[in-house]
């Protein structure tokens, strides 16, 4: 039989108890376990260091999510949120490769929840967001993006208090097909409104 080092069990604990934490949970966590969790698994994107004057502060920070305002930097994996608009509803929200972002009237604000779950969710994908990433805000004011823990684990992202979603039926960037479905779904405004 193999023993292992004091050094890999202290690594396989720091997974174990990582491995315990919620992805949301945005409550602060020790440094020691926190290098110990990164030097044990690599996350997908490194967030931008403010220690590193060539990198962007950040705007806001909740929990471990860290947002900007502005675009994504060029090859990163981040959540990027970006205003955009049409004569015929005016400003909405879109994600980095232009698809539409809607909101839900059976959700609520405040605080922020979401309701739509199960094949409702399968239809209104929720816009998520994993640690290792960061969010971009560009025409959307940082400060009113955030996140909430849905019930499955995953971080949804929120602006203005409201979880905001995908149409699955939108195939292309600029797509609206979402728009006003069952009088409940509304393309999400830069600050958390209803386009119309």
């Amino acid at each position: 039989m193999k023993t292992i080092s004091r050094f890999q069990r202290s690594v396989l604990v720091a997974i174990a108890l990582a491995g315990l934490l919620s992805a949301c949970d945005s409550s602060p966590v020790s440094e020691t376990s926190s290098t110990m969790s990164q030097t044990a698994a690599s996350s997908p994107v490194a967030v931008p260091s403010t220690a590193d004057a060539r990198q962007p502060t950040p705007a806001k920070t909740q929990g471990w999510l860290q947002i900007f305002s502005g675009a994504t930097p060029a090859g990163a994996a981040h959540v990027q949120l970006a205003a955009t608009s049409k004569p015929d509803i005016g400003q909405y929200v879109s994600d980095g490769s232009g698809r539409s972002l809607y909101r839900f009237d059976k959700d609520t604000a405040t605080p922020p929840t979401s309701t739509c779950a199960g094949q409702c969710a399968t239809t209104w994908p929720p816009l998520t967001v994993a640690r290792g990433q960061a969010v971009f805000a560009a025409g959307v004011d940082p400060q009113l993006v955030g996140f909430i823990e849905r019930a499955d684990g995953s971080c949804q992202i929120t602006i203005g208090g409201w979880p905001v979603y995908y149409f699955s039926k939108d195939k292309l960037p600029g797509d609206l097909l979402g728009q006003g479905v069952g009088g409940t779904w509304f393309a999400v405004t830069p600050n958390g409104g209803k386009a119309s």
